[in-house]
């Protein structure tokens, strides 16, 4: 089975300005007003949001400031686990802002940001520049985590221990390696160091 990229980065490809996508999202905040779905999970997960020292002196070291545009819907689960860490983060740093869109509502943007080029997954988040242009993104789960899900032990699972197991995972790691792994993206993309 081909396991999926958790992040994209070619300075290249993704040079697309997506300014009028961005003025469509809305903060994290509307996004909870409006969600119907998961309420419970987005809330709480937003609210206990750890928001990593380590990480913080990475993105704040990178120059410029910079956009994460994230398509979700209330309903994900992925997305009620990475997305408000994600967006505790944005509002802690100087130099990140956080918008959503939903999907369902903006399929175009979503069809140029496919799970192995085949599936609307999601959470996706868009990297942008202070000029509004991608320059990378990543999703539906960090890098780790969706190895395990696609693999063969994964797969052999009934789908409620599967989903148990991605729950407990997602509560160990509290957002921290999806926070890592988008910071590593605009760190390449600013070239500046760091890992990934």
């Amino acid at each position: 089975m081909t396991l999926a990229m958790t992040s994209h980065f070619d300075p290249v490809a993704t040079a697309v300005s997506r300014s009028s996508d961005w003025e469509k999202g809305e903060t994290f905040r509307a996004f909870l007003g409006t969600a119907e779905d998961n309420i419970d999970l987005w809330t709480k997960g937003y609210e206990r949001a750890r928001v990593p020292d380590d990480l913080v002196a990475r993105i704040e070291a990178v120059p410029g400031e910079w956009k994460w545009l994230v398509l979700s819907e209330d309903w994900c689960g992925d997305a009620s686990n990475t997305v408000p860490p994600l967006a505790a983060f944005a509002e802690a740093v100087g130099n990140v802002e956080l918008r959503m869109l939903d999907r369902d509502q903006n399929l175009e943007l979503m069809d140029e940001h496919l799970t192995n080029g085949t599936a609307r997954s999601i959470p996706i988040v868009i990297v942008l520049d202070s000029d509004g242009v991608e320059r990378g993104w990543w999703g539906p789960r960090p890098s780790d985590l969706q190895a395990w899900f696609t693999s063969a032990e994964s797969q052999a699972m009934e789908k409620d221990d599967r989903y148990r197991e991605l729950r407990k995972w997602y509560a160990r790691d509290h957002g921290r390696t999806t926070i890592e792994e988008v910071v590593a993206i605009v760190e390449r993309a600013a070239g500046v160091g760091g890992i990934g």
